[in-house]
């Protein structure tokens, strides 16, 4: 699969490939043409366009839906494969191309900015075990964003909007950012399971004493 480039040789950057495919005729953008419009960097950019979707403040069920994929690409991920693959039901999934042109230019100044920002460095994280070890801990965010708990999406939509932004650019530092809020979440996630045990044990409790 070829690599989206510009006329000197060197990759075009997210932002410019998301105006691209935005600005294109037909009124339906099908997953597999986003694919085919990265290239080699399709693992990282079609994670982080599902990780920016999760973001998004969605009614407790909405990210069981927008969350779905990115367990199949955090499995892919973990397996170590080298390009992204997709069956063709996945492929055929569409949106509306002026709902992404709306959405893409909501984060547009975002994700500018974190181009600006990132590089390719400390190469070992993302390279072969690297990204191993970040599909692991994706599929772990991506279950924590299935799940059906209001405002639990954003947490670890971030951590694997990092991590994606890291695969995508080589970017060692953007993975170790992804390697800290996927810690946060972790955290959150202990200390909500830990609240709502403490409840449920109060309420019981409090059930026997009138008993």
């Amino acid at each position: 699969m070829r690599q989206c480039e510009t006329s000197t040789g060197r990759p075009r950057q997210f932002s410019q490939v998301l105006e691209r495919i935005g600005a294109r005729s037909g009124d339906k953008l099908f997953l597999g043409e986003i694919v085919d419009a990265f290239g080699e960097r399709a693992f990282g950019a079609v994670m982080l366009l599902f990780a920016i979707i999760n973001m998004l403040p969605w009614p407790p069920g909405g990210t069981t839906i927008t969350g779905a994929p990115l367990l199949f690409l955090s499995m892919e991920l973990a397996w170590g494969r080298d390009s992204l693959w997709l069956p063709g039901w996945i492929e055929r999934a569409s949106i509306n191309r002026r709902t992404f042109r709306d959405l893409s230019g909501r984060f547009m100044k975002a994700i500018r900015f974190s181009e600006r920002l990132s590089r390719p460095r400390l190469a070992f994280l993302s390279g072969p075990f690297g990204q191993g070890l970040v599909g692991l801990a994706c599929l772990f965010l991506s279950i924590v964003l299935v799940l059906p708990v209001w405002g639990g999406n954003l947490v670890p939509a971030i951590a694997i909007g990092l991590f994606s932004l890291g695969i995508m650019q080589r970017d060692g530092l953007a993975i170790i950012l992804g390697w800290i809020v996927t810690g946060i979440s972790a955290a959150i996630i202990v200390l909500a399971w830990r609240l709502i045990v403490g409840v449920f044990a109060g309420g019981w409790d409090w059930v026997q004493n009138l008993v």
